[in-house]
């Protein structure tokens, strides 16, 4: 207990030692690679061209509708309350798995889950309102590192339970029920943030209200003399974040943020490969598993779904720790890389299209994945190292409400049933076709950028320190 209590008020290293046992339990979903077959098993009896054209796109619809709202109202509300809410949503989310039946209760679910990941955001912003600027990047690794080892400890953990010891995956859904309790019991010890980054409360009612309590400082006085004095202070600091001059401040913060984010002509090209790739992936992410099932049944096969996300975490994980160690001037050659391996992800995914192996789909899920995990890892440090991060959080909100929207679109026109509504198979045709044009997009603009560069080695940009890189130029439109 004593060392508890000197970790507390250290400043940084309680809140992120907090903020890291959450993310760990929060991710540690031993059920989630096993989804799909659980849906379309004998528990909840759904045919896959439901679970695959009506089903899963309730939740991408859902997820575009929460995510910019809640954004906005996660700074607002200063983090906790939205980790707290989305703790409590991942526990709903596998009550209604174990214990709901039919068809309304599994679109709810996709309702509900939809808020679990638009709150997503609270988890990487919370820690930046805590901890002082020199500890950002130290906090940014534990908080994903946290992250990954909990998925990878539930998908690894999954498999042994259906592979070794035969679990029932009813059974997998309530252990994965339990370790999402735990997340959320965890998450009522985070500290509450003192500040945001775009609302910053009026602190005339505060202090007003510190100089009434100092002039009242009277032993014998009547604790009831005091009470609604004391709640009308609270509630004018309180109204100090509806104030007029507090939202247009917080308006004129927005504005500010989104024109430097977006004023150099670089940052527009990461952040447009962010919100292309992202959308891709999230798409093969959702169906993959119904890939897997359309090549290898499940309620006839042995599966290993957890096993195979296992290894796509520790590879990505490899695969992003690298980028660090990476000499290269990626503002010369970024463009370009991200167009090579977006040509690779492009032929894994027709691999996947096109295999009748599962083993051989296994592979290239592992090599799609892995490539994005590179791409991103250098695409958010190359954008994050040239913003503020008010802007930084700004940019990561629009990126992923581009990227939703762009997903929702294909989804729509895809996957939906009211609209195409194509199998599996010719939607991984879709999906690889999508990369392969990105791929197309970046290599032409990556060999000019290249070109130009080595043409005018003169106007190089200073080294980053310890990273091998280069500052983006201020190029501006």
């Amino acid at each position: 207990m004593g060392c508890w209590a000197k970790l507390r008020p250290s400043g940084w290293a309680y809140p992120t030692t907090i903020l890291c046992l959450y993310g760990f339990f929060a991710n540690c979903r031993v059920a989630e690679p096993f989804l799909t077959p659980y849906l379309i098993g004998p528990h909840k009896n759904i045919s896959e061209e439901v679970v695959t054209n009506y089903l899963f796109p309730i939740w991408t619809y859902s997820y575009l509708a929460f995510l910019f709202p809640v954004f906005l109202l996660t700074d607002f509300l200063r983090y906790k309350p939205v980790i707290m809410v989305q703790g409590l949503f991942l526990v709903t989310n596998y009550i209604l798995l174990c214990f709901a039946p039919g068809l309304s209760a599994m679109i709810f679910l996709q309702i509900n889950y939809s808020v679990v990941t638009s709150t997503e955001v609270a988890y990487f912003s919370y820690i930046y309102s805590v901890i002082p600027l020199e500890k950002y990047q130290r906090a940014t690794g534990y908080l994903r590192s946290a992250m990954l080892t909990g998925y990878t400890f539930g998908a690894s953990l999954g498999q042994m339970l259906v592979s070794l010891a035969g679990v029932d995956y009813f059974y997998i859904n309530t252990i994965t029920l339990g370790f999402m309790s735990v997340a959320f019991l965890i998450s009522f010890l985070l500290p509450m943030p003192k500040r945001s980054m775009f609302f910053k409360v009026e602190k005339a009612a505060g202090s007003h209200k510190e100089e009434w309590l100092r002039s009242n400082e009277d032993p014998v006085m009547d604790a009831s003399a005091a009470g609604p004095e004391e709640e009308k202070m609270q509630r004018d600091g309180s109204a100090a974040w509806f104030s007029k001059k507090n939202l247009t401040a917080a308006g004129h913060l927005l504005w500010g943020s989104l024109r430097e984010s977006y004023s150099s002509r670089h940052l527009v090209y990461w952040s447009l490969w962010w919100a292309l790739a992202t959308a891709g992936y999230t798409q093969i992410f959702n169906y993959i598993q119904l890939m897997w099932d359309h090549i290898e049944p499940s309620a006839t096969s042995s599966i290993y779904n957890g096993g195979v996300e296992a290894v796509c975490s520790v590879v990505g994980a490899v695969a992003a720790f690298s980028v660090g160690f990476i000499k290269v001037s990626w503002a010369v050659w970024g463009e370009l890389a991200l167009g090579l391996f977006s040509a690779v992800a492009s032929g894994a995914v027709f691999l996947m299209a096109f295999t009748s192996s599962i083993w051989a789909c296994y592979a290239a899920y592992v090599i799609f994945k892995s490539c994005y995990m590179f791409l991103i890892t250098i695409t958010i440090f190359q954008i994050a190292s040239n913003l503020s991060m008010e802007c930084y959080a700004l940019t990561f909100g629009i990126n992923t409400f581009i990227a939703l929207s762009l997903q929702t679109i294909v989804t729509f026109i895809v996957v939906d049933e009211a609209a195409l509504g194509l199998d599996i198979v010719t939607q991984f045709l879709v999906y690889g076709s999508y990369y392969a044009a990105i791929s197309l997009l970046f290599l032409i603009r990556g060999t000019y950028t290249a070109c130009v560069q080595q043409c005018r080695p003169d106007t190089s940009e200073p080294k980053q320190p310890g990273t091998g890189g280069e500052v983006i130029s201020a190029e501006r439109f």
